[in-house]
C-alpha cells in the first residue's frame, strides 16, 4: 500500500459535509472504530489488530498480532501463524510467541474498501446529527439568523451558517411575511425533535418568546435585568400587547420600551411587518392592570370574580368601540394578558337604563351563547344592537342569517310592546 493510495483514501473522507461540525480527536476515534468494525466483518475479530491512524500525516497503519504455531498445527489465519511464515518476517521469533505485522488495507480488495467508506459515513453521519440535536436543544428560546433555500407550501427550508436544515411551517410565519430564495429569515428556535435519530428544528416567528426576544436585542434595560418583561400578549402580524415593569424607580419601564420618538419600538415594529405594539406598565393589582391592558378605552367601573377569573368591566357607551377594538381584538388580547375572561357593559345613565334593556334579560327567549356573541363584539343592549345594520351585525358575529333575524325579531317586538 503506498503513501499516496492511502492519502487518497482519507481525503475522500473528508468530502463528507459532516466533518465541519466534528473535532479532530472525535473524527480520529471514528476513523478507528470504523477501520475495526470493517475488520471484524471480515474476520470474525477485531482483538488482534492495532489500528493507528495518524492526523498529522493523514494517513492510517494497521497491524495484526498472531500466534506462532507449527505448520502442521496452524488453523485459523486471524489469530494464527505458521512457523516458516512468520521467519520470513522475523528470523528470532519462536514458536508460541506473538508476532506483529503490517497489514495491508487496500489488499483486501475494492469491496472492503466501499464497505469502509459507507461505515465511516454512517458513523460520521450519526455523530453528526447528535451534535446538532444537542446544539439546537440548548438553543431552544433563542433568536437565529438563517438564509432561505426552499419554500413549500406548508413550510420553508432554511439553511444556518453550517448548513444544518432548519424548518419555518407555515403555522409559525407571521400572515404577512414575505421572502425570496437568498433571503436571511430571522427566527426563534421553537421545538427541537428527534425522531429516529433524526433531529429537527422548527422556529418560529409568531411565538411570543420572539417579541421578548427582539425587546431584549433593542432595550438595553432588558438585556441588563433592569426592566423585566412580565406577561406578552400577541396577534402575530396585527397587534400585541406587552406588559413590563422596573425594578429601578428612576427607569420609566415603558419610556425606555420604546424610545426616543419610538426608536427603540420601530425596528421590533418593522421585524414584525408592522405589528402594532402596546407597552403597558405591569402591576399586581388586578382592577389597575385590566384597566391599562384596555387603553387607550377609558373604564368606569370593575368587577373582578377572582375564583372564574372574569371582570365586569363598566364604561361610557363612547369607550365600548376603543375597549373592543376591531374585530374584538383589543379586549382579546387585554383578556389573554390578564388571565381573565372580560365582558364589557355599557354604563347608562337613569334615563338610559329606563329606555334600554340589558340582552340578559333575553336569555328566556335567546340563547345565552348567542348574547356572549353579540356581547364580546360590545353590545349588551337591545338598543346596541338595533342601532347596528343588519348587514354589519352578519359580518361582526359571523352568525347564521336565520339566527340574526330571529334575534332582531325579539328585540324590535319588546320596544314595540312598550309603545303600545
Amino acid at each position: 500500500m503506498s503513501k499516496k493510495e492511502t492519502i487518497n483514501l482519507i481525503d475522500t473522507f473528508s468530502e463528507f459535509k459532516e466533518l465541519k461540525s466534528i473535532d479532530k480527536s472525535t473524527l480520529m476515534s471514528v476513523m478507528e472504530d470504523s477501520f475495526r468494525s470493517v475488520i471484524a466483518k471480515m474476520f470474525g475479530s477485531d482483538e488482534n489488530f492495532d489500528v493507528i491512524i495518524n492526523p498529522d500525516k493523514g494517513d492510517f497503519e494497521i497491524y495484526r498480532n498472531r500466534k506462532v504455531v507449527e505448520d502442521d498445527e496452524f488453523e485459523n489465519e486471524n489469530t494464527e501463524i505458521k512457523f516458516s511464515e512468520a521467519k520470513k518476517l522475523d528470523e528470532d521469533c519462536e514458536l508460541g510467541e506473538d508476532i506483529t505485522d503490517a497489514v495491508d488495507f487496500l489488499g483486501f480488495g475494492r469491496r472492503a474498501i466501499l464497505n469502509l467508506r459507507q461505515t465511516l459515513q454512517s458513523k460520521i453521519l450519526e455523530l453528526h446529527k447528535g451534535n446538532v440535536f444537542t446544539k439546537y436543544s440548548q438553543k431552544v428560546g433563542e433568536i437565529v439568523v438563517a438564509e432561505l433555500y426552499q419554500i413549500w407550501k406548508k413550510e420553508m427550508l432554511l439553511l444556518d451558517e453550517d448548513g444544518n436544515e432548519l424548518y419555518l411551517p407555515k403555522s409559525e410565519q407571521i400572515p404577512t411575511d414575505f421572502y425570496r430564495k437568498g433571503d436571511m429569515v430571522r427566527a426563534v428556535v421553537a421545538v427541537v425533535e428527534n425522531k429516529n435519530n433524526n433531529p429537527k428544528i422548527i422556529l418560529s416567528r409568531v411565538s411570543p418568546v420572539f417579541l421578548e426576544r427582539l425587546f431584549e436585542l433593542e432595550v438595553p434595560e432588558i438585556h441588563e435585568g433592569l426592566i423585566t418583561i412580565k406577561k406578552i400578549s400577541r396577534m402575530p402580524g396585527e397587534r400585541a400587547k406587552v406588559a413590563v415593569q422596573s425594578y429601578d424607580e428612576r427607569i420609566d419601564p415603558v419610556g425606555a420600551c420604546v424610545g426616543v420618538k419610538g426608536s427603540r419600538i420601530h425596528g421590533i415594529v418593522r421585524e414584525l411587518r408592522n405589528e402594532n405594539i402596546d407597552v403597558i406598565n405591569y402591576t399586581s393589582n388586578m382592577k389597575l392592570f385590566i384597566q391599562r391592558a384596555l387603553s387607550p378605552a377609558k373604564v368606569s367601573e370593575i368587577v373582578l370574580n377572582d375564583v372564574d377569573k372574569k371582570a365586569e368591566i363598566y364604561m361610557r357607551p363612547e369607550e365600548v368601540s376603543q375597549a373592543i377594538g376591531k374585530g374584538g381584538l383589543n379586549i382579546k388580547l387585554a383578556s389573554m394578558l390578564t388571565g381573565y375572561t372580560l365582558d364589557v357593559y355599557r354604563q347608562l345613565d337613569e334615563e338610559e337604563e329606563t329606555e334600554d334593556i340589558y340582552l340578559d334579560e333575553f336569555n328566556d327567549e335567546i340563547e345565552q351563547w348567542i348574547i356572549d356573541v353579540f356581547k364580546k363584539i360590545g353590545y349588551d343592549t337591545a338598543k346596541s344592537v338595533l342601532a347596528v345594520p343588519r348587514q354589519d351585525l352578519l359580518k361582526r358575529t359571523d352568525l347564521e342569517e336565520e339566527t340574526i333575524d330571529e334575534v332582531l325579531a325579539v328585540l324590535r317586538s319588546e320596544f314595540e310592546e312598550e309603545e303600545i
